[in-house]
């Protein structure tokens, strides 16, 4: 993205954190972090739920020390949508610069809500993000428990169809495939002129269940 990027990792959802600010890319102190913040960096790079936080854990890095903290309440699809305090002329303890590791659930997230674990359900395919539809009130409790198992989010506690937003573009999803494989993208049938406002909330079991690791 343009606003935050994790480097020296062993792939795009792991590294040392940098926030870009004013046209320059600044490295993250550990402490200035809590769950809510990671969760929105790791959902604005397209990966799963924060696991590993831990000062130093990709070098410290040549970046400066960003002059602000972030205050993300957890729901932000992006860094740049997070309140955040200025902390002028702060600088990192030596090994703290914030490396964090992100899972990859393989382009499927909720978004919307506190949690990685409820929310609307939208996939990654052919390098979009679109909300998934339901205009025939298919989802249900089995094939939501699905995208729940695929985020390691537990079981599905609730299935909604959503019709309060604008026509915009969505992808179409076999139902049937999702109750049958764990590949949640392969059941995507290839059309892209569908244009709804229908879409599919999930709340999973582990909606609160989720611990970030801190060393």
């Amino acid at each position: 993205t343009d606003s935050v990027r994790l480097v020296h990792g062993s792939s795009r959802c792991s590294g040392r954190l940098e926030v870009r600010s004013n046209q320059s890319w600044s490295s993250v102190c550990e402490e200035d972090l809590d769950l809510n913040d990671t969760q929105v960096v790791c959902r604005e790079l397209g990966c799963g739920a924060p696991g590993l936080l831990q000062g130093g854990l990709y070098g410290e890095g040549e970046a400066p020390v960003w002059t602000s903290e972030l205050q993300c309440e957890g729901h932000e699809s992006v860094v740049l949508d997070c309140r955040r305090s200025s902390s002028a002329g702060k600088t990192c303890s030596p090994r703290t610069a914030a490396g964090l590791t992100c899972s990859d659930p393989g382009g499927v997230r909720l978004v919307g809500q506190p949690s990685r674990c409820a929310g609307t359900l939208e996939i990654q395919h052919q390098g979009h993000w679109r909300p998934v539809d339901d205009y025939f009130k298919l989802w249900d409790l089995k094939s939501g428990s699905a995208v729940c198992q695929y985020l390691d989010c537990g079981s599905a506690v609730s299935v909604d169809r959503t019709d309060d937003s604008p026509r915009r573009p969505v992808w179409v999803v076999s139902v049937p495939c999702v109750k049958l494989t764990s590949g949640l993208r392969d059941c995507v049938r290839l059309v892209d002129y569908y244009n709804r406002s229908s879409g599919v909330d999930v709340v999973c079991s582990g909606t609160n269940g989720h611990k970030l690791c801190l060393n």
